[in-house]
């Protein structure tokens, strides 16, 4: 065994694992774990990665970085697995590791689609999140490292590209003239006429500028879909939590995307269970779901994170917690269920995946058939849909 990167958590972590497996690639007999902190269970799952890797390689240097490397620092740095610790901040930087400088390069694992981070950290303090603390203020890459970050992607053979960060939406607040992410967006597509399919992680609705929302109302290689920072359907709820959207604020925004693009789908995370949550506030979290309508969903059960304001608010019950967070995720299926039905005898074109499965440009995942190449974009027209799947 020379080298494995395991990466929990965002899509941030897993486009940072691919630079670490770049940057580590001489290292010899290390494992790596890029944690993850955003709740009590993703700690959980962290330190279960953390027990996994040592029982299957018993000699190797284990060290954690990523967010709960910073949040839970001494809790990490306590178990008798972890031989070390690398600060989030640094974990791109090969001195951090005691390995030899190399140039910066990414050990692509087959992956069909890139991501590609443009941000990181984050400037705002909303009551319920530890990310800020695991990640630090708001960085943006310029837009020549971005561009160059693509390249190398495309060049790798990529047929979509996936814009992440911690707070996508903030990114160039912190540059030259503040652009905002529509220029990216737009410097990415007049740079690569040839890519075909350009997708944004999620996104907050408060930060989408004029030029982001013409391109994701009318530029057909910007992917017709939106995945909302959207947290609660309930605005005493979201000004506890310290959103800058209301409800209503969420659902203009949708409004106006589908009026000029009708098929473009719409995900969102939800948090169920926020401290001070009543019943009333929790229909309207239910609610939300149809009236956007969300057909990719994130169910978050609230935890108490460190340090954190919302940690100090009056609790909902833990029982009542994973009630409503079920009844989220039902409402959630029930929606999705309806907008698959939907895509049923619709021609859509699917960029195929490993495992015999593709995504369509709304994100709808798609089963292919067994030969088709991993990296292939094709046009199908399902016929069905099984247990969330569109099949052709």
């Amino acid at each position: 065994m020379t080298l494995e990167v395991h990466s929990l958590g965002c899509r941030l972590n897993i486009s940072e694992s691919e630079e670490l497996r770049g940057l580590l690639g001489g290292a010899e007999n290390l494992v790596v774990i890029n944690s993850c902190a955003v709740t009590a269970e993703a700690v959980r799952q962290t330190r279960q990665a953390i027990r996994k890797a040592r029982r299957a390689h018993p000699e190797a240097r284990l060290l954690v970085t990523g967010c709960a490397a910073e949040v839970e620092r001494e809790a990490l740095a306590a178990m008798p697995e972890v031989d070390g610790l690398v600060a989030n901040t640094a974990k791109l930087d090969p001195r951090a590791w005691n390995v030899p400088a190399a140039p910066p390069a990414r050990q692509r694992r087959g992956y069909t689609r890139g991501f590609v981070q443009v941000q990181n950290g984050c400037d705002h303090a909303c009551t319920f999140c530890v990310i800020p603390q695991g990640r630090g203020p708001s960085r943006s890459r310029t837009i020549a490292e971005v561009l160059g970050d693509v390249a190398v992607h495309l060049e790798a053979g990529v047929a979509e590209i996936v814009l992440t960060g911690v707070d996508l939406t903030s990114w160039g607040a912190d540059l030259p003239d503040a652009p905002a992410l529509g220029v990216l967006c737009e410097a990415i597509l007049a740079r690569f006429p040839a890519l075909a399919r350009l997708r944004l992680s999620s996104i907050d609705g408060a930060e989408v500028d004029e030029r982001l929302f013409e391109l994701l109302a009318g530029e057909t290689r910007v992917m017709p879909h939106v995945h909302l920072s959207l947290q609660h359907g309930n605005d005493l709820i979201l000004k506890r939590m310290k959103r800058r959207h209301s409800r209503s604020d969420a659902m203009a925004l949708v409004a106006r995307l589908h009026d000029r693009r009708p098929e473009i789908a719409v995900g969102a995370d939800l948090i169920a269970g926020f401290p001070t949550e009543d019943e009333a506030a929790h229909r309207d979290n239910l609610s939300i779901i149809a009236a956007l309508p969300v057909v990719h969903g994130h169910v978050f059960p609230y935890s108490p994170r460190p340090a954190t304001p919302a940690a100090r608010m009056p609790q909902v019950d833990g029982e009542v917690i994973r009630r409503r967070a079920r009844e989220l995720r039902e409402a959630i299926a029930d929606q999705r269920e309806l907008w698959l039905a939907a895509q049923v005898g619709q021609p859509l074109w699917v960029l195929a995946e490993r495992g015999g499965t593709g995504h369509a440009p709304n994100y709808a995942r798609v089963r292919l058939p067994a030969d088709t190449v991993p990296g292939t974009l094709l046009e199908v027209v399902p016929q069905g849909a099984v247990e969330g799947i569109l099949e052709t």
